[in-house]
């Protein structure tokens, strides 16, 4: 069995003690992390290693950075879009684990639909797509994981209507997520879950966890042989609670046993 977990940790040196319990109470294989918020030099090697875990990051200080860790090494890191897309915010890392190759992504936000940050994120999604899309020409099998930053569907929203058309659930946004799963991914989360009301993010402000007033937008993407031997997923809500945690909440994926 091969179990991934994707979290958008919103600082590694806030949250390092916490991710550390994680890795001991799930024991992953692989861990996408998002917004470490910290240069290369600072991100903490050790402790992870210790844990039994390699790093492969790309750091920035105080926004952005992603890393994978994984217990076992990973293969051919590469960081960025290259030539589909020139970036100088830390959001994308990927590598190989046998033949499967591991992607991790933090998409932009875009502030507010219309805004120029907006902009900036369509044009990142569309050089994401087409990223992928040259990944998948070459027959590879994919597991992409992240925090999209947009909800696939009102299923994914808790106030569908409040949130019409704003950021995050915009059409565009949705429409160049959809193109993203048009190229043979799969939301392995929904494999298992059909219902509304289940989130992954929540606002720091106004009792947004209480309420349960969130947002699922933290995916974990497969193409087709790794959906069919998913059997499990699940969304960590207890790490959303307790002190310091992230605003964000752990996404939990188990493939197997084709890898058992």
């Amino acid at each position: 069995m091969l179990r991934v977990v994707t979290w958008n940790v919103n600082s590694i040196s806030v949250r390092l003690e916490r991710l550390l319990a994680l890795l001991k109470r799930w024991s992953p294989d692989v861990v996408f992390l998002q917004e470490l918020k910290c240069p290369d030099e600072k991100f903490p090697f050790s402790p992870i290693r210790e844990a039994g875990y390699h790093a492969a990051i790309l750091g920035q200080k105080t926004y952005n950075g992603v890393a994978i860790l994984s217990k076992k090494p990973l293969q051919e890191i590469h960081t960025g879009m290259g030539n589909f897309y020139s970036d100088s915010a830390a959001r994308l890392i990927r590598g190989k684990l046998g033949e499967i190759t591991f992607v991790c992504c933090y998409v932009p936000n875009g502030q507010e639909v219309g805004s120029e940050k907006y902009q900036y994120k369509m044009n990142w999604l569309q050089g994401f797509y087409e990223l992928l899309k040259e990944m998948r020409s070459q027959g590879q099998d994919m597991i992409v994981a992240g925090d999209f930053n947009i909800a696939p569907d009102d299923r994914d929203v808790h106030d569908p209507a409040a949130w019409k058309e704003k950021i995050l659930c915009s059409t565009p946004e949705r429409e160049a997520l959809q193109r993203i799963l048009d190229l043979g991914f799969s939301d392995t989360f929904r494999k298992h879950h059909q219902d509304n009301g289940l989130f992954s993010w929540w606002d720091y402000r106004a009792l947004g966890f209480q309420k349960n007033q969130g947002l699922r937008i933290d995916l974990i993407l497969a193409t087709p042989p790794l959906l069919k031997a998913c059997s499990k997923s699940l969304i960590d809500r207890d790490e959303r609670k307790g002190e310091k945690p992230s605003d964000h909440a752990p996404v939990i994926s188990e493939i197997g046993p084709l890898f058992s």
